[in-house]
């Protein structure tokens, strides 16, 4: 299931992949996020959508 608010999200990274949703995690991330020419974005839009993207770009910045 795909989260659909931050909170389901950070829940699942956090706790289903255990993942620690740490300041330096989430600039790796958004930095790769953020490229729309990089191959890790473009395979995210294509499978997940636009929206999703900016939803994860959007939470990420919380962190």
């Amino acid at each position: 299931m795909i989260p659909q608010s931050y909170e389901a999200w950070r829940n699942c990274i956090e706790n289903d992949c255990g993942i620690p949703l740490t300041k330096e995690f989430a600039q790796q991330r958004l930095a790769v996020y953020m490229d729309s020419k990089n191959p890790q974005t473009i395979t995210f839009k294509s499978l997940y959508g636009e929206q999703h993207l900016q939803n994860i770009i959007n939470w990420l910045q919380r962190v």
